[in-house]
């Protein structure tokens, strides 16, 4: 039993030093690492962005809201604010200014 433990432990040593020599000096997985790093730095930035446009519309969601009273339907209005951002919550104040049901 031991012996086969330690004859597949070595295989596995083996699997992973034949994968590490491919690896190893290949330019193509260097230039993948290199695009997948700027792809990832490039994401980042974008959903940042999207982020900060979601949490000022839910921002701007609640002072209607509570603040300003405006009555709105919970659940929709609330859903485009956090999608859409601003631009959500002008279109759902427009919408309300014509008397559209939302």
């Amino acid at each position: 039993m031991d012996f086969v433990l330690l004859q597949a432990a070595g295989e596995v040593g083996t699997i992973g030093g034949q994968a590490a020599n491919f690896l190893a000096g290949n330019w193509t997985v260097l230039a993948a690492a290199v695009g997948l790093i700027i792809a990832t730095v490039f994401i980042l930035t974008q959903l940042k962005q999207v982020i900060v446009n979601s949490v000022l519309g839910v921002i701007a969601w609640a002072i209607l809201v509570f603040i300003f009273h405006v009555q709105l339907d919970l659940i929709p209005s609330l859903v485009v604010s956090a999608i859409f951002g601003l631009a959500g919550i002008g279109v759902i104040l427009i919408l309300k200014f014509m008397n559209v049901a939302i």
